[in-house]
């Protein structure tokens, strides 16, 4: 069914600074394709919010969840005001949010440094998950960070997370236990060379361990897809082994931000490609068949830093956007026939996110 009503477009960030002291601000945004100027969205939410992750609620228009650094946010009138859920964690620097495919009243969140969350009243309030691993593969500058969360649709028990920079784990009962499945990736990047990786690290298999995104679709119930810095990789044994998607065969550029999983149709699949993590490039790339052949979509418009998220219409599949890292959202309303650029305000340049609804 069509979308009657404006598109209600979010994008967020957070407040970033070169190492030339060069200061960019964050924030959380909100515009319509009509209006095309971006409001910056306070009532409610935290001084200088910063925000790494929005979602729609799957079947209420109008609520809207942010990640913030100070734990999670809602809104009820689409961003008009927010406020702070019942978050027991002062603080807490939210990365990822998720719904339970089949009951939207539970919730996932996860936290920098690695923590999990779960909701059983929409958002209300929210408890911690326990034994879930903090695997410590490839320390960083930063915190690890739980970036990426995915249930599956068939078995809602099977639940992966993705962690900024330290693999997967992944539990099989809904969240009371888990285990590292990142050894895998670990394995592929010894036994491959153009997997390996090593960026402010002392492991090649930093790449491989640089998660981004995690995906399941309910056309292949018990296969996640994973998106990392070599591209898109896949596992059907609930990350006992990992596969290279070969994304590389159907894209120039392979570092992955952003996969997910088309609301409408379980098939088609959405990735964000770019060269690099502070790249000056960046594609959006569908597939129709779950991953086995992907194509560009975003024609007739450049890209100038890493696509770093991409979000569809819950009532409309025509309606797709995505963003780049610096600030530049870039929306269709025909199913990629067309596309329009929504530049943030200037000074905006880590933006993590974008939703639409």
């Amino acid at each position: 069914m069509a979308a009657t009503q404006p598109t209600r477009i979010f994008a967020g960030g957070a407040y970033f600074q070169l190492k030339n002291g060069t200061r960019y601000s964050g924030g959380l945004f909100r515009t319509t394709p009509d209006n095309g100027k971006w409001e910056l969205l306070s009532k409610g939410l935290p001084e200088n919010v910063e925000s790494r992750i929005v979602v729609f609620h799957p079947t209420e228009r109008d609520v809207v969840y942010a990640g913030t650094q100070d734990g999670v946010y809602r809104s009820l009138n689409a961003g008009d005001s927010w406020a702070r859920l019942g978050f027991p964690v002062k603080g807490a620097i939210v990365w990822s949010l998720a719904f339970h495919p089949k009951n939207p009243k539970i919730m996932y969140a996860g936290l920098a440094p690695v923590g999990l969350y779960r909701s059983l009243d929409g958002g209300d309030t929210w408890h911690p998950l326990k034994n879930v691993p903090v695997p410590e593969h490839c320390p960083m500058s930063f915190p690890t960070r739980t970036i990426g969360i995915a249930v599956d649709p068939a078995n809602p028990d099977d639940i992966y997370v993705g962690l900024e920079v330290s693999g997967v784990v992944v539990s099989r009962d809904g969240g009371e236990t888990w285990k590292d499945v990142s050894a895998p990736l670990i394995k592929l990047s010894e036994d491959f060379p153009h997997l390996k990786s090593r960026i402010e690290s002392d492991t090649d298999a930093s790449g491989m361990l640089d998660s981004h995104a995690i995906t399941v679709s309910a056309a292949a119930p018990g296969r996640a897809v994973l998106a990392v810095r070599m591209g898109l990789f896949s596992t059907n044994d609930h990350g006992a082994s990992w596969h290279d998607m070969q994304v590389g065969q159907h894209s120039p550029l392979t570092y992955c931000r952003a996969v997910i999983t088309s609301p409408h149709d379980a098939r088609v699949m959405y990735a964000g490609l770019s060269s690099s993590s502070r790249g000056h490039d960046g594609s959006l790339y569908r597939s129709s068949d779950i991953g086995k052949t992907w194509a560009r979509i975003d024609h007739g418009i450049t890209a100038r830093a890493t696509m770093m998220a991409v979000a569809v219409h819950r009532e409309d599949p025509s309606r797709v956007y995505c963003v780049s890292r610096c600030g530049q959202v870039f929306g269709t309303e025909d199913d990629g026939k067309s596309w329009r650029e929504y530049a943030l305000p200037q000074g905006v340049q880590d933006v993590y996110t974008v939703a639409c609804g």
